[in-house]
């Protein structure tokens, strides 16, 4: 199954280790994981992101919401 994150990209949803909101993280932490990670930093929002997700490679910084995400990743099994 795969979850659209935001522009093109698509992600198998089982290479997804964690999906962050970024209003629930502090933004110390968020600042400094994003600081530690920006060689695999991908921004996919073109304002403000609202979720970080987190795979083995890559952080995605998407436009969505993570309820979104999660939302999306249910709907699909659904199916």
């Amino acid at each position: 199954m795969y979850i659209h994150i935001g522009e093109e990209y698509s992600l198998r949803a089982k290479d997804i280790i964690a999906i962050i909101d970024k209003d629930s993280a502090s933004s110390a932490f968020v600042e400094e994981f994003l600081k530690q990670r920006e060689k695999e930093l991908i921004n996919l929002s073109k304002n403000p992101y609202k979720s970080i997700v987190i795979t083995e490679g890559k952080v995605f910084l998407s436009p969505f919401a993570s309820g979104t995400l999660k939302k999306r990743s249910t709907q699909m099994s659904e199916f």
